[in-house]
């Protein structure tokens, strides 16, 4: 699916100085960057949920 981003000057000159950087396109740098973004989102769900469930015993891990 096909989407418009929008940047500032200052943005867009970023992503060309890092494409530039890695020998690759902006469209690619700006994709892995989103990939990225949203593994990170997801792994900092999956640990809150882990230490929600996991709540009490990590606290008397920590007392020991």
């Amino acid at each position: 699916m096909a989407m418009t981003l929008r940047l500032s000057e200052d943005e867009t000159e970023a992503l060309r100085e890092q494409a530039e950087r890695e020998g690759c396109s902006m469209q690619e740098v700006a994709r892995t960057a989103i990939v990225n973004h949203l593994h990170a989102a997801r792994v900092a769900r999956s640990a809150a949920r882990g230490a929600e469930r996991y709540a009490e015993l990590l606290r008397r891990l920590g007392d020991a």
